[in-house]
C-alpha cells in the first residue's frame, strides 16, 4: 500500500499496516503499549460463515468524501476506504509485508536482467466481466506519469523503470521501459529499469505500482478530464470483490456482488459505506448504527462498555507532524524548490517551536492514554530501521527559549521580532476535526506564545479537510506551518515522503544531506541490511536535527465491529490495499 493522506482527527487513522515488523524486523513497542494491545484482539472470532446479509460501515470524518474511484489519482482516506470493497490491489502480502503468489498476480524480481515480472492470474476480471491485462497494468502507469492527469502519486523513485522520465516530460508517447511480451491483451508485464532496490520483495515500496486501472472502459476520455469523469465519480470498475451499485456524492457507497470476482462470491450481499461525523461517533456506537465503525480514541471511555461489539485494535504504520513551509513545487521540472529566505528556513526557529509542544502530555489527556508521542519519523514497528537512540522533541520550554535567544529571536515587547529585527508573525493551519481538536490546537498556540511567538491560526480557524489539503499541495503563502498526518507504506523507503522529486514533500525542504540519505538507504548496497539499517539510522538523527518534519504522535486504531460477525481482521496477511479482505467478512453461524 502507498502513503495517503489522513485525518488529523485521534483514533480517525489509516488502515495502512499491523503493529508487525516490516521487511521481517521484530517490533520494538514499549511494554505500556504492548501491554495496551494485548487487551484487545486483531481479529473478530472465527466462526463458520453464512452466506447473506448487508452491513453498514462508518466513515467517521467531518467532512463529504471527495469521491474518487482510482487509485492513481486517489490522496486521502476516506475516499480509499469508501472504496476498499470494490479497490483490490494486484499482491498480496505474508504477516511480515512481503509479497506472496495468492493475489491476482505474481511479481518476480530478476537483478541480473534488472527485470520486475507481473503475471495476472487467469480469470481476474473487472466487474464488467472483462479479463485485467497487461495493458491494465500499463494504464496505471501512464495515469500516474502523464502531466495532464495532475497525479500526486508521481514521484522521481518511478523514474527506475526506463522511460518513465521521458513519458512523464512529454518526450515519448509511451513508457519504453513497459514491456507486454503476450501483448496488450495479454497477461504478463516486464518492468525493465536502471536497477532493483531492496525493498521490492514488499508491498507499499513505492517503486512498484500495485494497482491496475481499466484500459477499456477509461481510454477515450482525456486524461486531463480523467479524475472529473463520471465513470471515475459515478459508475467505477474495479475487479475486488464487490462493485458499486449506486454512489450518493460525499456520503454513501452501496456495494454488491461483483459476479466475475476471482476468488469466487464474497459472503455478504450487501456493504453500505456512509459517512458519520466523528462528535457522533460513540452515540453510533452505543445505538448499533453501523456494523463496523472506527472509534475516535478521545470518545472511549464512552463506548468501551458497549455490549454486542467486539472492538479491534492496532497500532497502525502511522504518525501526525508539524511541517514547516519552506519552498514551493516546480509542476513544470515536478521537483521541489527550497527558499532559503523563507520565514521558517531557520533551523532554531524550528527546533524551538517544537521543544515547546507538550505533545505527550495533551494528547494522553485528551485520549484516555490512548496515544503517544513519537520521536522520529520511522515508527517502532519498522524494527531495528527505527532508532531508539533519536530522543525526540521532549517539552522543555526552557530549552526553547534559549535556542530562540541565541538565535538572534529577541523579544520587543510580548513578541519575538526576526533576527533582521522585523516582526514576526507565524500563520498556523490544522484541520478541523473531532470536538477535541480546536482545544489541543489551541493549546499548542498557548505554549508558542509562552516562548514569545506570536502564532496564529490560518483564517483564524481549524480548516476543513479538503480545503487544508488544497492549501498545503498548493503552497498557500498564508501557511507558515501544519499539522497533518501520514499513513504509512509497509516498506520504509523515505524516496516517495521527502524526496527532491516528490510532490508529497509538502514542506518543500531539499537538501544535498537529504538527498545522499535517500539514495543510499535505496542503494545496491542496501541489500546488506545492516547498511541499510545505518542509513536509515543516519537520516532519522539528521531530520530530527534539521526539524523540517517534527513527528508528533501516533495512536491506538481501534474498530468497533457487531460481534456477529467473522473474518475481519487487521493482520496484515489478511488486508489488501491496507483493508480488511472484504471477501471474507461474513455474518457467523
Amino acid at each position: 500500500m502507498e502513503k495517503i493522506k489522513v485525518l488529523g482527527s485521534l483514533g480517525v487513522v489509516s488502515a495502512a499496516a499491523l503493529s508487525l515488523a516490516a521487511c521481517g524486523n521484530k517490533s520494538t513497542m514499549s511494554n505500556e503499549e504492548t501491554k495496551t494491545v494485548s487487551k484487545f484482539p486483531v481479529q473478530t472470532p472465527i466462526k463458520t460463515a453464512k452466506k447473506g446479509g448487508t452491513i453498514k460501515v462508518a466513515e467517521v470524518v467531518d467532512t463529504p468524501f471527495t469521491g474518487i474511484f482510482n487509485e492513481e489519482l486517489q490522496m486521502n482516506q476516506p475516499d480509499a476506504d469508501v472504496s476498499s470493497p470494490g479497490q483490490e490491489s494486484l499482491f498480496d502480502t505474508d504477516d511480515q509485508y512481503k509479497i506472496n503468489d495468492k493475489g491476482a498476480a505474481t511479481l518476480r524480481l530478476d537483478r541480473k536482467a534488472k527485470t520486475v515480472t507481473i503475471t495476472l492470474k487467469k480469470g481476474v476480471k473487472w466487474s464488467d466481466g472483462k479479463q485485467v491485462t497487461a495493458k491494465d497494468v500499463e494504464f496505471a502507469y501512464e495515469i500516474i506519469a502523464n502531466k495532464a492527469t495532475k497525479s500526486q502519486r508521481y514521484a522521481s523513485q518511478f523514474n527506475i523503470i526506463n522511460g518513465m522520465k521521458e513519458y512523464h516530460e512529454g518526450k515519448a508517447k509511451t513508457i519504453s521501459g513497459i514491456e507486454m511480451p503476450d501483448g496488450p491483451q495479454g497477461r504478463k508485464v516486464i518492468l525493465h529499469c536502471k536497477e532493483l532496490k531492496p525493498g521490492m520483495y514488499y508491498s507499499g515500496n513505492g517503486y512498484i505500482w500495485e494497482n491496475a486501472a481499466p484500459y477499456h472502459y477509461l481510454k477515450n476520455i482525456p486524461f486531463d478530464k480523467l479524475e472529473s469523469s463520471d465513470r471515475l465519480r459515478k459508475d467505477p470498475l474495479f475487479f475486488g470483490p464487490y462493485k458499486v451499485k449506486n454512489i450518493v456524492r460525499g456520503q454513501s457507497v452501496t456495494w454488491i456482488h461483483n459476479k466475475y470476482y476471482w476468488r469466487g462470491q464474497p459472503k455478504l450481499d450487501k456493504i453500505i459505506y456512509q459517512v458519520v461525523s466523528p462528535n457522533s461517533a460513540s452515540q453510533a456506537i452505543k445505538n448499533h448504527k453501523f456494523d463496523i465503525i472506527r472509534v475516535t480514541n478521545s470518545q472511549w471511555k464512552q463506548v468501551k462498555d458497549t455490549k454486542d461489539v467486539t472492538f479491534v485494535a492496532k497500532i497502525p504504520l502511522y504518525y501526525s507532524y508539524l511541517s514547516f513551509k519552506v519552498g514551493k513545487w516546480d509542476s513544470k521540472n515536478s521537483k521541489n524548490l527550497m527558499n532559503p529566505k523563507a520565514k521558517m528556513n531557520n533551523k532554531s526557529l524550528r527546533q524551538a517551536i517544537a521543544y515547546a509542544m507538550n505533545t505527550d502530555a495533551v494528547y494522553k489527556h485528551y485520549t484516555d492514554g490512548l496515544s503517544f508521542q513519537i520521536p522520529t519519523l520511522i515508527p517502532a514497528q519498522f524494527g531495528d530501521y527505527f532508532d531508539k537512540s533519536v530522543k525526540g522533541y521532549n517539552y522543555d520550554l526552557k530549552k526553547a527559549n534559549k535556542i530562540l535567544d541565541k538565535a538572534g529571536y529577541k523579544k520587543k515587547g510580548k513578541w519575538r521580532v526576526q533576527p533582521n529585527g522585523k516582526p514576526l508573525t507565524i500563520h498556523f493551519m490544522a484541520m478541523s476535526g473531532n470536538s477535541i481538536q480546536q482545544p489541543i490546537m489551541q493549546n499548542f498556540i498557548q505554549q508558542w506564545h509562552k516562548i514569545g511567538l506570536n502564532v496564529k491560526l490560518v483564517g483564524g480557524r481549524l480548516t476543513e479537510f479538503n480545503s487544508f489539503y488544497d492549501k498545503v499541495q498548493h503552497d498557500s503563502p498564508d501557511v507558515d506551518m501544519f499539522m497533518a498526518a501520514w499513513g504509512l507504506s509497509t516498506e520504509p523507503s523515505q524516496e516517495q515522503m521527502y524526496s527532491e522529486g516528490t510532490m508529497s514533500n509538502y514542506s518543500r525542504f531539499v537538501t544535498p544531506e537529504n538527498t545522499r540519505l535517500i539514495k543510499e538507504m535505496d542503494s545496491q548496497k542496501s541489500f546488506n541490511h545492516k547498511y541499510r539499517v545505518e542509513k536509515f539510522h543516519e537520516w532519522q538523527q539528521y531530520m530530527f536535527d534539521e526539524a523540517y518534519v517534527v513527528p508528533l504522535y501516533n495512536a491506538y486504531q481501534i474498530d468497533a465491529v457487531n460481534s456477529k460477525l467473522t473474518g475481519y481482521s487487521q493482520k496484515a496477511s489478511q488486508l489488501n490495499n491496507g483493508h480488511p479482505l472484504w471477501y471474507k467478512v461474513a455474518y457467523g453461524k
